[in-house]
């Protein structure tokens, strides 16, 4: 499964991979099965491991994608923003048109399915620690209680080293310096995903501007 991406847009860093996925964790997870496309959406663990990435998360049980054989890709979606043309200065001598800019990757390789107790409770314990972390919370899945530990039969680990990984930054790297000077401005002033499309954007030139 590819994704089209123009060779300014391709990004090859796998430092701006961590920051994604560590900002962006909810992610969106495809396998194929009988020539169809099935889609689940779901948070995943991610870290570097010996070298190479490890995904990890898990299923429902009742989720029959936990059943499919070979690839998966899973999508990690990070910020995006509309930006319109009346931002260029250049919009009339260029006839700009609206566009929008986001940044996306796409990690490929083989599903293991992770079935016993002593594989997901791992997977659940650091689940917990991360997102109960991100909230200020100190719950914690207490694998001690059997009424607790009896739910994760009901549900399905997987872990995924990808073998292709893709990356892409849209970010109006095709645009002259001022067009993304002035469309960052804007969108500093958004909301969230604004202000951290506008975050990306000024990092980039200030590296186009570093080796130039």
């Amino acid at each position: 499964m590819s994704m089209y991406t123009p060779s300014y847009f391709a990004k090859t860093d796998l430092v701006e991979l961590d920051r994604l996925a560590d900002a962006y964790p909810f992610a969106t997870v495809i396998t194929i099965t009988d020539g169809e496309p099935f889609v689940s959406h779901l948070p995943v663990l991610y870290r570097r491991d010996h070298g190479g990435i490890l995904l990890r998360g898990h299923w429902s049980r009742a989720n029959p994608q936990w059943r499919h054989s070979g690839d998966a890709t899973v999508i990690v979606h990070g910020p995006s923003a509309y930006v319109s043309p009346s931002w260029y200065p250049d919009k009339e001598t260029a006839a700009r048109v609206p566009t929008w800019n986001y940044a996306v990757a796409h990690l490929s390789g083989p599903l293991e399915i992770i079935e016993d107790e002593s594989g997901l409770a791992p997977i659940v314990a650091d689940l917990t620690r991360q997102h109960e972390g991100n909230i200020g919370s100190d719950w914690k899945f207490d694998f001690g209680r059997d009424d607790l530990r009896r739910q994760l039969r009901g549900i399905v680990g997987f872990s995924l080293r990808p073998t292709r990984i893709e990356l892409k930054f849209k970010l109006n790297q095709n645009h002259p310096a001022a067009n993304i000077e002035s469309v960052a401005k804007v969108l500093a002033d958004g909301g969230e995903d604004q202000r951290a499309i506008a975050a990306l954007m000024r990092a980039r030139l200030g590296q186009a501007h570093k080796e130039t």
